[in-house]
């Protein structure tokens, strides 16, 4: 496994994977810190209707699987 950090903003998902100029953003991200709010794992995209895991799930997972989640807060050195 390779040696993994947290990013230092974890909860921000990087750009490449969540545009912040997008409209959709803004939403998407409410809908994430609710779910994180209430210790959920993930929530439901409120535009395409998919699962997506939380940034603190994948903290609590520990590491990364490379599959290129939204919220993964996850540094690849």
């Amino acid at each position: 496994m390779k040696n993994e950090q947290l990013r230092p903003s974890p909860r921000i998902p990087l750009p490449e994977r969540l545009n912040p100029d997008s409209p959709k953003t803004e939403q998407i991200m409410a809908e994430h810190d609710q779910a994180c709010a209430r210790n959920q794992q993930g929530y439901l995209d409120p535009f395409t209707g998919l699962f997506v895991m939380t940034a603190n799930f994948h903290v609590d997972r520990g590491y990364c699987c490379t599959r290129g989640c939204r919220h993964c807060p996850f540094t690849q050195d």
